[in-house]
């Protein structure tokens, strides 16, 4: 090429960049980020962007087949995707233009959620003084929660660089058609007017105007942006108008609770592939939202796609008393029966004590049982997969009842006292007081409620898919059902006027029930070694042994106050010794991940008893058995649940049950929740189940498991095995 071309090429070059062509400016460029279940990129509608101008950036999910992301309101769980931009200075960022969701049903509960491929618009405003022909970074911290029948946080840091151009961008040639078509779609405001109206216990929505005229309804739904002004799985009957439509709503908690009733109902109308922006005032219910019927049924549904929710308030409640009741029969509340038994022969013989100590085990067993339920929902609500007994899945709560049933069982072998003289005891009279029967039913609930019970199963799984104060009402009958005996028996003169008179006698029982909380304080050990491994271990140990020493101390401390001679000395050793156990626990959990922490039974096997053994359980695993003509069994268990352990030991060993599970060609699987497993959550979940235990038998080829009653025989299992082998 001669000079003279080449002076003549550069200026249509110069002129090129500065019309904003891709090729020679920079055509915009991201690098897409993978997450574990989504991949995660910025694209823009344009290929570059003009000083002073609006273009529109979007995050790009393209999410892992069978796994979901979420709108910006979740519906009944989960969370909306995050963005915080990183941007030039001048540079400025609006609010996500969201794509009308999906309708996603998990059980009872109703999300609206993204599958697939999802693009979330953001219009970004361009300074006036972007200089143009330079490049700029856009960044973008993005965070979301995507779920399958689990959920699992993740998160990226995307990039996007943009050409600033001069005159009128080009739409990018990969992406530009994709983000107006989003756009295009995006629920918008079309002139509509809504209105809605309280009626008893239904919330009527009326939405009127040009675009509904004459308009097929039949798939009509609501989408609110508000999370708490209606029920989210109920369906929303429709009643067709002549300018519009008409939905029956299932009030929420800002209806039905809320001190101040709300004073709007934003969200979106979607119908038949269109979606508009609605903000509904309150107002009269119009004529031409309705008069012509429902719109032709649709195909039915399949059965049981809200399994449980029809089980009703009051009946739940029932169920809750009843399972209460029954789970005081439960070996999870043997452990606990010493402490009670100390606390009625201390006043057995004195009706108006005996009254206040079952009223006091009452509130104890009632607050604690509404603050576990109050903590569970909250976790639930945050999107977490726990259940029932999610607190032994903590190392930290495990080691601490630990170190603190070894503290009640020093106390009822008389290393010192609590709520009593030291000679009170002595001679017969002394006892637990009020603080001391509201620890008992605050530590029953503690160690015994993680089990389930028969009716239990039910009620829990109805109180966890309602409002919070529902939920609370569901639980405070399992509290009355579980402290019903004891405060019967309180308040019940010609029983307790059955047991021999206050002696020597009473004293000798206390200290030999407290052999039972040493077993439990053991028990507890053990299961904090299975969470944690051995080293945490030796720092448990170690603080157990502080802890005895301290009590040993306090109660030295005691006996010399009570003699006139110095206790300051005793009560600083003791105080100093409790934060030194206090500080070892902390320092063992801290080294939970350098510690050999055991496998879980999840990856490896466990022995059931002489020649059984349980394979590590998971979905998958189950569906292969099945296709191999094996009949499965499952049992969801845990370290912490008793009542598990007993049917481990008696219903799941011995030879007839080898014999029966060799002649059926079955399979024992063991899903262990001894610690804290999204995946077991969500498979309880699937049955109506909270907590453990659970067991299920599968026939073989295919079909729907058998559930088997929570306390198991080794006849029941065999019976169960033998039927679906056959």
């Amino acid at each position: 090429m001669s000079l003279r071309k080449l002076f003549a090429v550069v200026p249509a070059l110069m002129g090129a960049l500065l019309l904003g062509a891709p090729l020679l400016a920079g055509a915009a460029k991201a690098e897409p980020v993978q997450t574990g279940h989504i991949e995660v990129e910025l694209v823009s509608q344009e290929a570059g962007a003009v000083p002073g101008g609006v273009v529109y950036v979007a995050l790009r999910q393209k999410i892992q087949p069978g796994w979901h992301t979420y709108w910006r309101n979740p519906g009944d769980a989960g969370d909306a995707t995050k963005i915080v931009w990183t941007l030039p200075a001048g540079w400025t960022a609006g609010d996500i233009v969201w794509p009308t969701p999906e309708k996603s049903r998990v059980g009872p509960l109703l999300d609206f959620a993204y599958t697939g491929e999802v693009l979330l618009p953001v219009p970004i405003t361009v300074p006036a003084n972007a200089q143009v022909g330079s490049v700029v970074t856009l960044k973008a911290a993005a965070a979301f929660l995507v779920c399958e029948q689990v959920c699992v946080p993740e998160d990226a840091v995307v990039t996007l660089t943009l050409p600033v151009v001069a005159g009128m961008p080009q739409a990018d040639p990969k992406w530009g058609a994709k983000v107006a078509d989003t756009l295009a779609k995006a629920p918008k405001p079309a002139g509509l007017k809504a209105v809605f109206e309280l009626r008893g216990s239904v919330l009527k929505l009326a939405v009127t105007g040009a675009p509904l005229k004459g308009a097929d309804v039949s798939g009509a739904f609501f989408y609110p942006y508000s999370g708490k002004v209606i029920e989210h799985p109920p369906e929303q009957a429709i009643e067709r108008g002549p300018e519009g439509l008409t939905l029956s709503l299932t009030p929420g908690y800002d209806f039905t609770q809320a001190e101040a009733k709300p004073t709007e109902l934003a969200g979106v109308l979607a119908l038949n592939g269109a979606a508009y922006e609605i903000t509904a005032t309150p107002g009269t219910i119009p004529a031409e939202a309705g008069g012509l019927g429902a719109p032709p049924a649709a195909p039915a549904k399949a059965a049981g796609s809200a399994q449980g929710a029809s089980l009703g308030l009051p009946l739940a409640v029932a169920f809750a008393f009843l399972g209460g009741l029954v789970l005081n029969l439960m070996p999870c509340v043997f452990p606990i029966l010493s402490m009670k038994a100390a606390s009625l022969t201390t006043h057995a013989h004195h009706a108006g004590k005996a009254r206040v100590q079952g009223l006091a085990f009452l509130a104890g067993v009632v607050v604690t049982f509404l603050l576990l339920a109050g903590l569970l929902i909250a976790v639930r609500a945050g999107g977490a997969a726990v259940g029932w007994g999610f607190q032994l899945q903590s190392p930290v709560v495990v080691a601490g009842l630990a170190l603190l049933m070894l503290l009640v069982a020093l106390n009822m072998s008389g290393v010192f006292e609590v709520g009593a003289s030291v000679q009170g005891v002595g001679a017969g009279a002394g006892g637990n007081g009020v603080g001391g029967s509201f620890l008992t039913g605050a530590l029953a609930v503690l160690v015994a409620a993680p089990c389930t019970a028969p009716f239990m199963a039910g009620a829990l799984g109805y109180a966890l898919t309602q409002p919070p104060l529902l939920s609370l009402a569901v639980f405070l009958g399992l509290a009355l059902g579980f402290a019903a005996p004891f405060v019967i028996l309180a308040f019940a003169p010609a029983l307790l006027s059955r047991l021999p008179r206050p002696g020597p006698w009473m004293d000798v029982l206390k200290k030999g029930l407290a052999f039972p909380m040493y077993a439990t304080a053991a028990w507890l050990a053990w299961v904090y070694s299975q969470q944690t491994g051995s080293i945490p271990l030796a720092a448990l140990l170690a603080a157990s042994v502080l802890v005895a020493f301290a009590a040993w101390l306090y109660g030295l401390a005691q006996a010399r106050s009570i003699a006139g001679k110095g206790a300051a000395v005793p009560f600083v050793l003791a105080a100093l010794s409790l934060v030194a156990a206090a500080a070892l626990v902390v320092l063992g959990v801290r080294a939970v991940p350098a510690a050999s922490a055991p496998a879980a039974a999840t990856t490896a096997q466990a022995p059931a008893g002489p020649g059984l053994s349980a394979e590590a359980w998971s979905p998958e695993k189950v569906a292969a058995l099945q296709a191999e003509g094996k009949v499965v069994m499952v049992d969801f268990t845990a370290d912490w649940c008793v009542t598990c352990k007993v049917n481990e030991g008696t219903a799941l060993k011995g030879q007839r049950l080898v014999d029966a599970f060799k002649a059926s060609d079955a399979v024992l699987l063991r899903a262990d929740w001894t610690k804290r497993d999204a995946t077991i959550a969500a498979a309880l979940a699937e049955h109506g189940r909270v907590g453990v235990p659970l067991y299920l038998v599968y026939p073989k080829g295919s079909g729907e498991p058998v559930i088997l009653p929570q306390l198991l025989t080794e006849g029941l299992v065999i019976e169960a095995i033998e039927k679906a082998a056959s």
